[in-house]
């Protein structure tokens, strides 16, 4: 098994044990890639048909304005499945991109492919459950709740937290758009939390 492949199913494991045949029906799906750095993913404006697993490497998901303007919503790493969910769900044009940050070792995942092994599998569709309530309800409520109560510096110490495993991999403006502030703004906060 390639380790990009052993990485996947041992991600999809962790979150709910799957049999052999539910993960030969998931491999239906895949598609394995590379992307360099500064390689958009997904385009905003696009219509998705897949979303990916990332055995090595970061993705940003970020949205532009019409005025040219970025602003990162999500950071992804290792062991991680970015995607233009929306987009996917309603079979509508992304609001978002996503963009390699770092060069990337991906899967990609056929959407239309897993929702009909979803569908035939109940181990799958546990295995999704699990995902779903773990990262687009428990993570983004906490994200979300963080961002109409707390002021900027307990925005940052709370990113912090939560993305420890990938600072040092951030550039200081991802970060600041990330939390709704400018570069200049967030070297302010840096250098308070020094004082």
């Amino acid at each position: 098994m390639l380790p990009a492949i052993a990485h996947l199913k041992c991600t999809l494991e962790s979150y709910y044990p799957i049999s052999a045949a539910a993960w030969h029906d998931y491999q239906q799906c895949l598609t394995s890639k590379q992307l360099n750095k500064g390689e958009v993913l997904y385009a905003q404006g696009e219509i998705a048909s897949h979303f990916a697993f990332i055995h090595k490497g970061l993705i940003r998901a970020y949205v532009t304005d019409l005025e040219g303007n970025e602003y990162n919503k999500n950071f992804f790493c290792e062991g991680r499945f970015p995607g233009a969910m929306t987009s996917l769900i309603k079979s509508e044009a992304s609001f978002l991109a996503l963009e390699a940050l770092e060069d990337c070792d991906i899967i990609e995942i056929n959407f239309s492919q897993f929702r009909a092994a979803l569908f035939n599998n109940p181990e799958l569709m546990t295995f999704h459950i699990h995902y779903l309530e773990k990262h687009w309800l428990l993570e983004k409520e906490t994200k979300e709740i963080s961002y109409l109560q707390f002021e900027a510096k307990q925005r940052y110490l709370q990113f912090l937290e939560d993305y420890q495993v990938m600072l040092p991999r951030l550039a200081q403006y991802h970060i600041a758009s990330y939390l709704g502030i400018t570069p200049t703004q967030l070297s302010r906060i840096k250098k308070d939390l020094k004082n």
